[in-house]
């Protein structure tokens, strides 16, 4: 009788499949929290194992063996249907009441939280769960239900609602306005620290300081002395604590502005791009799950209010 091999375990397939995508043991052990040296190891075990070599090494490079690709390929599938068999018995004990949502930590303190009462006033039977994370989700694999993700709205298998169009604000603390340098003319701006997110794709460019000034009529602007943050929260945190004064979204700190702890000394505001918003989606085949429309109707209901 022939003895079969063992196969490697989930942990170790998931380390080869994430060396051999990026072809660098170093941008793979980032990716799923291990050291290089590790990373190095579990592929070499995986070798010893299974009695191939996976890799050629150089001292600059490695590259995938003809026996490496065969796995690579077999792995990535096996992976992705485990990863989606998992959302799905997720799914099937989480309950039919629960509705999981995955959104951006900016969007749920700064926008959704405030109005759950709401929600769960007019929908008592819904139970909400939220899977905060920047990240854009696989509706099967991550056992997600809805997602508010910022875009052009264009998702595959999946229906998408514009929720509002972006408006990019100065905005700057009270007390700066009492204490700081004057405020009355967009040009005072000039005797100020000014900050701003930096995040552009390949259509956009998120609204920044050059970008204000233009709208407001300053055709002499240097930005060079801006500072330019990768999360427009670390622009609102330097802004209250720092006092700066920065470009922040509206629709993001309507509470801020409610609650006194930001003001707007101007108000002249730069849209974003115009394909680009936050957008309320769900997968095709929930267009007729209850706990969906209750809370899409509900969402689009919030949105018109607001305005």
């Amino acid at each position: 009788m022939t003895t079969k091999r063992m196969l490697p375990g989930t942990r170790a397939l998931r380390t080869f499949e994430a060396a051999a995508r990026h072809l660098n043991f170093t941008r793979a052990a980032d990716e799923i929290g291990l050291t290089p040296a590790a990373v190095s190891y579990q592929v070499r075990e995986i070798e010893d194992q299974l009695g191939i070599v996976l890799f050629t090494r150089t001292s600059r490079s490695i590259q995938l063996t003809p026996a490496g690709a065969v796995l690579f390929e077999a792995a990535a599938d096996a992976l992705e249907t485990l990863q989606r068999a998992a959302g799905r018995a997720r799914r099937m004990t989480r309950g039919s009441a629960q509705l999981r949502i995955s959104l951006s930590a900016r969007f749920a303190a700064n926008w959704l939280l405030p109005k759950l009462p709401r929600f769960k006033a007019a929908h008592p039977g819904v139970e909400l769960s939220f899977d905060i994370t920047d990240q854009v989700r696989d509706f099967d694999a991550d056992d997600v239900d809805v997602a508010i993700r910022f875009g052009n709205g264009h998702y595959e298998h999946a229906q998408s609602h514009r929720l509002f169009d972006m408006v990019i604000v100065p905005v700057c603390s009270p007390k700066l306005l009492e204490s700081g340098p004057r405020l009355e003319t967009p040009r005072d701006l000039f005797h100020h620290t000014l900050c701003h997110m930096d995040w552009k794709t390949d259509d956009m460019v998120w609204p920044n300081w050059r970008m204000w000034m233009t709208e407001a009529g300053i055709d002499d602007f240097d930005d060079s002395r801006s500072l330019a943050f990768s999360d427009s929260s670390h622009v609102v945190q330097a802004v209250i604590e720092g006092g700066a004064v920065g470009l922040a979204d509206l629709a993001m700190i309507t509470n801020d502005l409610a609650q006194g702890r930001l003001v707007r000394p101007f108000d002249i505001g730069v849209s974003v791009a115009q394909d680009y918003a936050y957008h309320l989606v769900y997968p095709e085949s929930s267009s007729e799950d209850v706990r969906v429309l209750a809370f899409r109707e509900w969402m689009l209901g919030e949105v018109n209010h607001s305005r």
